[in-house]
């Protein structure tokens, strides 16, 4: 990112973060602005994509998928085609949230939702169906103790 942010570019992305459905005229009040400077540095940390995007949080309890799983694998393949093909995977499986490549023992990290164990099992056995892996082990959530999508500005 070739954009410098200033302490008023970080007081916006603060408010935002904690509720991106803010009027213009709300933040430029929150952050000590006038509504045109305001709307001006909002659009340029869109278009600079500062901000990617503008999105509802959804409580999972509400839409039955109050079961968080950690998925860690490990796979004795690298090539090129497993890449390709564990990445669609990845990608079309909507109950994954987060895929992470990792440094060190593990080779990926996976952020799953599911509405319970049963259901995690149905997960598990597309994905193992759709690419092959040497490990897969799952550690489901007892209790979210922090859990936010906002950065620390």
């Amino acid at each position: 990112m070739d954009q410098k942010l200033d302490e008023i570019d970080r007081r916006i992305l603060r408010a935002l973060q904690k509720d991106a459905s803010l009027s213009i005229d709300a933040l430029a009040e929150t952050v000590h602005l006038s509504r045109n400077a305001c709307w001006r540095r909002v659009k340029n940390l869109e278009t600079s994509k500062v901000i990617k995007a503008r999105v509802a949080l959804v409580d999972p309890e509400a839409v039955d998928l109050g079961l968080s799983v950690i998925v860690l694998v490990r796979t004795s393949q690298h090539d090129n085609e497993w890449l390709t093909q564990f990445d669609k995977a990845v990608r079309e499986l909507p109950e994954i949230l987060g895929a992470h490549r990792m440094s060190g023992d593990l080779d990926y990290v996976l952020r799953v939702r599911v509405a319970s164990v049963a259901a995690y099992d149905l997960f598990y056995k597309r994905l193992i169906k759709r690419v092959p892996l040497s490990d897969i082990s799952a550690s489901f959530v007892m209790d979210d103790i922090k859990d936010t999508t906002e950065l620390p500005l």
